[in-house]
Formats: C-alpha cells, sequence, structure tokens
C-alpha cells in the first residue's frame, strides 16, 4: 500500500471502526469493532429517544457524571482505535518517506479524533457544575423529600416566585424591583403570571410567623410613605433576631406575596438583572415587539432610544427596555418585564441552548440563586416543555383598578382566583362566560383576608394595563 493508501484507509476506521484491519485481511478483529461501533450508535439512539420522551432525564446528576466520563472513554478508545488501525496497515513497509508522511498525518488524525470527545466532556461537567453550583441538594431534608411518582406532591398547581435583584456595586442589599408569581398548572403546563408593583404598601404576612407578630397592622405600617413590598427582602436579610435565622429574605418575600396573592408560594428565583444582560447577549438577544420608542440610561435616557417596532435587543438593552422609567411609570415597566420573560421563555429553546452553552453557563452561574432542589431539576425540565407549549396569561395590579397605597386586599385575591381558574377553561368556554367545576373559592376565607391599609392613594399616573388575565403573545405580540 502507498502512504496515501495508509492514511486514508486509517482515516476511514476514524469514521467506520473496523475498515482497516478488514482491508488488511484482520476480519475477525475488523467485524468486532465493527459491531461495537453499531451498538454504541444503537445506545446512543436510544439514550436519545429516552430523553425526548422524558427531557429531565438529561440534567440528572448522574447522568451528566455518566457522559463526562464516557467521553473521556471515548476520546481514549478512538486514540487506539487510529493508532491500531495504522499499526494494523504496517507502515514500515512503506519507505521512509513515506512513514514519515503518514506518521504525521495519523498524528494529526489522533488529535483530531479526540477533540469532540474533549468538547463534549467539558460542556457536559460545565454543565454539572453550574446545575450544582445553582440548585441545591436536598439532602440535608430543609424541604419536603421529591417523590419520583409525584414530585409535586399531588399539587395541582405548583407556584414560582421570579425576582428580578436590583443590586449594583454602588447599592447595599438588593432590591427586589421586579416580583412575578408563575402559577404552573401541572397537568396542562396553563400558565399565569402575576405581576407585583415594587411599591405596594404595606402587605401583611401569614398569621403566626415572625414577620406577622412584628407588622400586625402591615409591614411599616407605621410609615405613610414606607413599607414598600420591595424592601421586605432586605428588611429580613437586615433583621436575624425578628427572623429567627440568618439569611430570611427570600422566605420573608416568599410569605408576604403568598399571602397577599392567597396561595403558598413553592419556590424562588432570583436574577441578578445586570447579569440577567449578560444571560440575553449569550443566546444572542431578545426579539421583542417595542410598541413605541424606549430612550434608556440613566434618569433621562440619554444613551440611546430603543425604537418602536420588532426589534432584537442586546442584553444591555433588554436590561434598559424592562427598567426605564423616562416619560413612563412602574406599571408599564411591569408590562414590559413580563415580556421580556415570555420572550426569553420562548426564544430560550433547547437548540438555542444548546448552541450556546458555555455562555449561557457561565451568565447563569453570576446571575441565579434559588431554593428549587437539585433533585427536583428533572421534573421542572418536563415541566418547563410543557410550559413552553400551553397558555400563559398575565394579571397585573395597577391602577386604576388597584392602587399600591391603599390595596383592596379581597378584590384582589378574587381577581387572583378568577385568572386561575379562567388559566385552565378551553377559549371557547371562556367566550361563552362558563364557569369552573365548584371546589374553587374566588374569595379568601374570612381569617385570610388582610384588612385594607389606611394610607393615602397615591397619584402614579395609571397605564393601560387593565384589570384580569390576558394572554401573553397577544399583549406582547410573542
Amino acid at each position: 500500500m502507498s502512504a496515501a493508501s495508509v492514511i486514508g484507509w486509517t482515516g476511514i476506521s476514524a469514521l467506520l471502526p473496523g475498515a482497516a484491519h478488514l482491508r488488511a485481511g484482520r476480519r475477525r478483529p475488523g467485524y468486532i469493532l465493527l459491531g461495537a461501533f453499531v451498538l454504541v450508535l444503537l445506545g446512543g439512539l436510544a439514550f436519545g429517544i429516552a430523553t425526548w420522551h422524558n427531557p429531565g432525564l438529561a440534567v440528572r446528576d448522574s447522568t451528566l457524571l455518566t457522559a463526562s466520563v464516557l467521553a473521556g472513554v471515548g476520546a481514549l478508545a478512538w486514540f487506539l482505535l487510529v493508532l491500531f488501525s495504522y499499526i494494523t496497515l504496517k507502515p514500515d513497509r512503506l519507505n521512509s518517506g513515506g512513514q514519515i508522511v503518514s506518521g504525521i498525518a495519523v498524528g494529526v488524525l489522533c488529535v483530531t479524533v479526540i477533540t469532540p470527545f474533549a468538547l463534549v466532556a467539558g460542556t457536559v461537567i460545565e454543565a454539572r457544575e453550574t446545575v450544582n453550583s445553582i440548585f441545591r441538594s436536598n439532602h440535608e431534608g430543609t424541604t419536603v423529600p421529591i417523590k419520583e411518582e409525584d414530585p409535586w406532591n399531588g399539587r395541582e398547581r405548583v407556584n414560582f416566585l421570579l425576582v428580578g435583584g436590583d443590586a449594583a456595586g454602588n447599592r447595599t442589599g438588593v432590591r427586589t424591583d421586579s416580583m412575578t408569581v408563575a402559577s404552573v398548572h401541572v397537568k396542562t403546563g396553563n400558565t399565569v403570571m402575576f405581576s407585583l408593583p415594587r411599591n405596594l404598601q404595606h402587605v401583611r404576612f401569614p398569621p403566626g410567623t415572625a414577620l406577622a407578630r412584628q407588622f400586625p397592622n402591615g409591614f411599616l405600617a407605621e410609615q405613610p410613605n414606607g413599607g414598600l413590598l420591595n424592601e421586605v427582602w432586605q428588611y429580613a436579610e437586615d433583621n436575624p433576631q425578628i427572623m429567627g435565622a440568618k439569611h430570611q429574605g427570600p422566605r420573608a418575600l416568599k410569605e408576604a406575596i403568598g399571602h397577599t396573592l392567597g396561595f403558598k408560594i413553592d419556590y424562588y428565583a432570583l436574577v441578578n438583572m445586570y447579569g440577567f444582560a449578560d444571560l440575553v447577549d449569550a443566546i444572542g438577544g431578545l426579539k421583542i415587539r417595542v410598541q413605541q420608542d424606549i430612550k434608556w440610561g440613566g434618569h433621562f435616557g440619554t444613551a440611546g432610544t430603543i425604537k418602536a417596532g420588532y426589534r432584537r435587543l442586546s442584553g444591555e438593552e433588554t436590561l434598559w427596555y424592562g427598567r426605564s422609567r423616562v416619560d413612563s411609570d412602574d406599571y408599564s415597566r411591569m408590562a414590559r418585564q413580563r415580556c421580556v420573560i415570555g420572550a426569553f421563555a420562548q426564544q430560550a429553546t433547547p437548540s438555542v441552548v444548546l448552541a450556546n452553552f458555555n455562555k449561557i453557563a457561565s451568565a447563569t452561574k453570576r446571575l441565579a440563586s434559588t431554593d428549587i432542589p437539585r433533585e427536583l431539576l428533572e421534573h421542572l425540565a418536563e415541566l418547563a416543555l410543557k410550559v413552553r407549549g400551553a397558555k400563559i396569561t398575565s394579571t397585573q395590579f395597577v391602577p386604576p383598578a388597584f392602587w399600591p397605597g391603599n390595596v383592596d386586599w379581597v378584590k384582589l385575591r378574587r381577581t387572583v382566583a378568577t385568572s386561575l381558574r379562567n388559566s385552565t377553561q378551553p377559549r371557547r368556554a371562556l367566550a361563552a362566560n362558563v364557569t369552573t367545576s365548584p371546589g374553587v373559592t374566588e374569595s379568601p376565607r374570612p381569617s385570610d383576608t388582610p384588612t385594607p391599609d389606611k394610607a393615602a392613594t397615591p397619584t402614579q399616573t395609571p397605564t393601560k394595563n387593565g384589570q384580569g388575565a390576558k394572554d401573553l403573545d397577544e399583549v406582547c405580540g410573542l
């Protein structure tokens, strides 16, 4: 054989193991290698099918660990395959020039076949480290154990608090300036998003909790212009003697918002808003329908203007689109923020995540914290796929229906109950004004009903955001 033939058959063996051995007349090892390769392909296909039907399998810690080990084993196996395929073709029969050329070519080929395995191993290891750094294990028994057969413990809905933390280098502590609750119907994935104003005043806490004892008349009710909802987290962080332990900000905010809405908040996820910009850049920006020009940058919008229309916004532009107060108010910001969340949920598809995985993993490490246990993640992945294909509606508590300084808490809870009930109804039933089955109460129990605040009605400018749940696709043009 010529040097070119030796190099060529060695290269073919890297793609079809056993080819070089068959060419050299060594049929038995050739067929063994070929059969082993077919089994590997079938195993990969079986795993792909299993993951397709059970996406949570891909994020299990055992799966990620096994995949990283197999990638390392695969790299070694293919290196040895190329090397022994080359030796089997007897390159020592070539002249000295042919031996040098073929040896260099095969050396390059050995490095080439290792590279994909190294990339896979590095990506999987990065994924595992990222996931485990954000989602803590439940082994300490701090939350309810996760049951494989019923991960949601019989709940019809699971409620997630999504918090945008306004933590910057020139500020002490965290201001939770964006607070949205996503209530997901476990069976269908239909989701209602409740956006709460950051300046909602004097919220109550569940009876018997530390902050309920501290503020029986509402959070900092003695301050007519204070006691805002976005101060609850940091107040709990700053007063561990009241909370009974350190780092109780998430628990306090979950209790306050859950009691306000009339249901329990199961989990929270905090996103640093400045880190969120990096995450948007990692997926290539967000395409958003901008309804009117938005000035951004500082207090006066001197950095630029986001023009109206369908735009692909960078991370910085997306951040300012959701946060700009120039010629606007808090309630318009809330409307834009829910559109950003909806756009991200739709556009961060599995293919986009895989294509930009390393960037996403790096950004995610810096921006997120949550109390979702690691063991629940695989079930959460399955639920997330349901949500992507389900109906998403949005409800805001904004003027003139709800004034943040003087909220009708009973009316607010009735609105929540109606939104939840309607989210599981077909559109045809809603059009016919058909109600749900009995058992869902519209108003809270008297013992749980907070009394209205007596603070003066604020004078914020009402926006076009009306009362009631609205389809997010229609509102945001997703």
